[in-house]
């Protein structure tokens, strides 16, 4: 099963490659992938045939207990072969269905394909954590084959609405799931279910929750407009997802939990009743299409609803009905899908008013949606009625679900003959429509869909083998499929369904107009977009009663919002009755009073620039406490951070006034500085509540011996960062590559990986000028704005610095350094360049791209984890490689040393990007604008 996850991942990847390279054909290729899945199912039944499982089981997070467990049994065993034996038709299909270069088949194939195997992790997943990521997976996937054609309104809005509902309930089931998972102590589903349900209230909410993601996902009312609406994307994607995968999710999950959850006490009243509302509702919509793909569509609804009633009510007879369905509904809905996409290809419209004697124009059509159709409204021998007869035999002891599901039944009844009638039925006072001959390669796997279909039958017996392991599973099956079970009362409801759709049908056009006013007052979409609008409304009002634009007042509400709900949560500790000493050493004490009292004039300061050296003076009096407590490693990433933030900060003011303004008022300020106190006194009481409520040793205790065996370094920060916690330290390089990517699209208005700007030439200098250039970007800026002496001390040192900034980096994991200090380190030379050599300086310093930096950096830093794995098949595992070079002679290399590289070229990329974005681009947007003395400008005639 893993194996087949992989081909469908490999196979994503590689579908834009392959259209480019054949066009639609290449989804011949990709159907490769699905069909690879149904073969499997396939030779996998004799595992399942008598209730037996396939199991594999992969460690992945061993800490957290989270394996991936896959598992299939009767009812996975099924949907694989639907979603992969209908994945593989369909993709066949769509090498016919669209042109050659046609927009966005790339995407379309490599999403398609995506799906597939995302619904095949969600089958067969064991892990209901597992299952939620792949549920998710599904339904990313979906709206991004809704919204094909990005192009149409339409579109994109039944994309948002596909994805808004079936999200909100996918995190509805998450919580449920939560819950359940939390009570058994584990969220393996086999072991779930053998273990004792909650009880009560805890076991109803969870119930709830997780039936909210089922009838989301397959649009079971009240969630039932958003299919409908995605009717919009591309005919392939309906067939598929709207027939026999994504909406079979909801009611694979409820037919996978029903076992086990039948019993708790709103699962059958909430499936059965919401299932039979969905059945009624969608068969008298669907009657009152003209579009035939809204007329499956809203069909769909009604035969999800029946499927939600047959899973939800929890008896053999229901299971055995429900699976047998579900496999019915598959093979002629996704069959009548494909027949409208060839309507559509062919003929160029879907709707029946203008459609007329397509039957004789193509005649081997018309049979495979006669076939299709008359499946879906159960006419013998076909799969369809075998399956409505077991459902009507399902419920004969309940009479009033029992009068429902005929009348729904005969709804369906009506809307398949209104289909066939309506696609290639003559029309009086029609012209008949011009049909071309459909290609084989799309009407052969519609064909075999109804094919398939009539086959079964009569072949119900044996399928009644195949499935009853499943129906076992709520009890002994005392009946079983049949074709013909003899004069029985499902028999006479089947033929009384079959008689009343049909006499529905006939009188349905005098009585039309009737019909037309017999609809609800609030359609579903017209209930979703009141919610949505209601929401964007409270969002508007929200929002302009608290975004006011002012930095001050939202920073104050934070601060307060800290000091009420984690800060009243404290006082009921009491940290102050924690032992603490003052001081160990009296200079910790002078340093303190140094910090403290730079604070308070930071705050009292009327200049911009005084108020960010008084806040600087914090931060180095913060290092110098480091070097008190007598962590040098620390200490000096602090002195780096600090000197770069104040570079950063110098580069900001140039553009801000240089005082602050008048207000606000003597009042307002000392309320912020309450609040300020206020805020820094909570943030010491939850570090001594931290630091007092241990109750383990910590494990940082360990740390010192593990860096030494395992990372083979002695400085204990380093070897924690690129190796006991390079995971951490992964995800914040990551970070600090979409901070560095948002910070220059705020700044830049052209592409930001373009050609670094060009040094003007400067005018030739005067015979007997002799002067020594010290730095070449220099000569462009003002005489009035150069500073021999810094160029000059520049040019000295840049390359020194550089050296120490690898030094840093190499001897880090021994010593005081790392890939992050060195790159502050490098970081800060080319501010230094740039501050004395302005915008063109920093070009030389640095002719690449900031972005070509900080890609190779944390590719390398990738590409050492996957070294780790390929040598110790453990990700960002260190290995100690042992080397000799003449001269040197033996050494030896650790393999984190390429994560500290990759973590050093992300921190000078990062720097190198908010000097060209706060810094060079800001000096050419002043240039621009001629705003003199408010930048490094440069000077275009050359120095003087």
């Amino acid at each position: 099963m893993l194996v087949l996850l992989i081909v469908h991942l490999v196979a994503a990847l590689l579908a834009p490659l392959l259209v480019r390279r054949w066009g639609p054909r290449a989804c011949l290729l990709l159907a490769l992938a699905p069909a690879a899945t149904a073969v499997w199912a396939a030779a996998h039944t004799g595992a399942v045939r008598d209730g037996g499982a396939v199991v594999e089981t992969y460690q992945w997070i061993p800490e957290l207990q989270f394996d991936v467990a896959l598992r299939v049994t009767t009812l996975s065993w099924l949907m694989l072969l639907l979603v992969g034996g209908v994945g593989a038709l369909v993709l066949v299909y769509s090498a016919r269905y669209f042109e050659p270069g046609s927009v966005g088949l790339a995407r379309f194939a490599a999403v398609m394909v995506a799906f597939a195997g995302a619904m095949l992790g969600l089958v067969v997943s064991d892990d209901l954590l597992l299952l939620y990521v792949f549920w998710e997976l599904t339904t990313v996937f979906s709206y991004l084959l809704i919204g094909h054609s990005t192009e149409r309104r339409s579109s994109r809005w039944a994309a948002a609405q596909a994805l808004t509902v079936t999200t909100l309930g996918g995190l509805a089931m998450l919580v449920g799931f939560l819950m359940l998972g939390h009570h058994a102590g584990g969220y393996r589903w086999s072991s779930v279910a053998s273990a004792p349900l909650p009880g009560g209230g805890y076991l109803a909410l969870a119930v709830l929750l997780v039936l909210a993601g089922a009838l989301a996902k397959s649009a079971v009312f009240p969630f039932n407009a958003w299919l409908p609406v995605a009717m919009a994307a591309p005919t392939p994607v309906s067939a598929y997802l709207h027939a026999a995968a994504m909406v079979k999710a909801g009611i694979f999950l409820i037919g996978l939990l029903g076992p086990a959850l039948a019993a708790a006490g709103p699962w059958r009243p909430v499936t059965v009743v919401a299932g039979l509302v969905s059945l009624v509702l969608g068969g008298w919509a669907a009657l009152r299409q003209t579009d035939l793909k809204l007329l499956l569509a809203y069909g769909t609804v009604s035969q999800l609803g029946l499927l939600a009633v047959l899973f939800g009510a929890g008896t053999p007879k229901a299971a055995l009905a429900g699976v047998a369905m579900l496999a019915a509904h598959a093979l002629f809905k996704a069959a009548l899908f494909l027949v409208v996409g060839i309507l559509d290809h062919e003929a160029g419209t879907r709707d029946l008013r203008d459609l007329s004697g397509v039957g004789r124009a193509a005649p081997w059509l018309a049979i495979v949606a006669t076939l299709a159709a008359a499946s879906m409204a159960g006419v013998p021998p076909l799969l369809g009625f075998v399956a409505k007869e077991s459902v009507l035999a399902a419920f004969t002891g309940d009479p009033l679900v029992l009068a429902v599901l005929v009348a729904g039944s005969a709804l369906t009844v009506a809307y398949s003959i209104r289909f066939v009638w309506g696609a290639f039925g003559t029309r009086p006072g029609v012209a008949d429509t011009e049909v071309a001959r459909p290609p084989a390669a799309m009407l052969v796997p519609p064909a075999l869909l109804a094919v398939a279909g009539l086959a079964a039958g009569p072949a119900a017996g044996w399928l009644s083998g195949l499935f009853e392991p499943y129906a076992e599973l709520f009890g002994p099956v005392e009946e079983h499929l049949a074709l013909w079970h003899g004069p029985t009362a499902a028999l006479g409801l089947s033929a009384l369904v079959l008689a009343g759709g049909a006499a529905l049908h006939l009188v349905r056009g005098p009585l039309a107009p009737a019909l037309a006013r017999l609809r609800s007052p609030v359609s579903g979409n017209q209930g979703y977009e009141w919610v949505t609008h209601g929401f964007d409304r409270l969002a508007i009002e929200v929002t302009g009663a608290t975004q006011r634009g002012s930095l001050p007042q939202y920073l104050g509400t934070v601060l307060l919002a800290l000091v009420s709900v984690p800060g009243g949560a404290m006082l009921a500790t009491a940290p102050w009755r924690v032992e603490l000493a003052v001081w160990d050493n009296p200079a910790q004490l002078v340093v303190a009073v140094v910090i403290a009292v730079a604070a308070l004039l930071a705050v009292g300061a009327r200049r911009r620039l005084t108020a960010m050296l008084l806040v600087g003076v914090t931060g180095y009096g913060t290092a110098m406490m480091f070097v008190l407590y007598g962590a040098p490693d620390v200490a000096l990433t602090q002195f780096l951070v600090e000197t770069a933030t104040i570079a950063v900060f110098v580069l900001v003011l140039r553009r801000l006034p240089e005082r602050f303004s008048a207000r606000p008022l003597r009042r307002s300020r000392w309320v912020r500085r309450g609040i300020g106190i206020a805020a820094g006194v909570v943030m010491a009481g939850l570090a001594l509540t931290a630091a007092g409520a241990r109750r383990a040793p910590s494990i940082s205790a360990d740390f010192p011996q593990l860096a030494l065996v395992e990372g083979y370094g002695r400085n204990v920060v380093n070897v924690t960062l690129v190796d006991i916690r390079a995971w951490d330290t992964m995800g914040e390089i990551s970070v600090l590559v979409v901070t560095a990517t948002g910070v220059a699209s705020l700044i830049y208005e052209r592409s930001r990986t373009g050609p670094r700007p060009r040094r003007p030439r400067p005018v030739a200098m005067r015979a007997g000028d002799r002067r020594t250039v010290w730095l070449r970007g220099g000569q462009t800026l003002p005489e009035r704005r150069r500073s021999i002496v810094f160029e000059v001390v520049t040019r000295l040192i840049f390359h020194t610095v550089l050296i120490f900034s690898l030094f840093l980096l190499f001897s880090g994991h021994n010593a005081p350094g790392g890939g992050f200090a060195g790159g502050l380190v490098a970081g800060l030379a080319l501010a230094l360049r740039y501050l004395a050599g302005g915008r063109y300086e920093l070009a030389e310093a640095a002719p690449v791209g900031a972005g070509t930096v900080l890609g190779a950096g944390l590719g390398i830093s990738v590409g050492s984890g996957v070294l780790g794995l390929a040598l110790t098949g453990d990700v960002l595992q260190s290995v100690k490689v042992g080397l000799w070079l003449p001269v040197i002679g033996d050494f030896y290399l650790v393999t984190s040393l390429f994560f500290d590289i990759g973590v050093y070229l992300v921190v000078v990329g990062l720097v190198l990007d908010i000097l060209r974005s706060l810094g060079a681009e800001v000096d050419r947007h002043v240039e621009a604008a001629g705003e003199a003395g408010r930048g490094l400008i440069v000077q275009r005639d050359g120095p003087t």
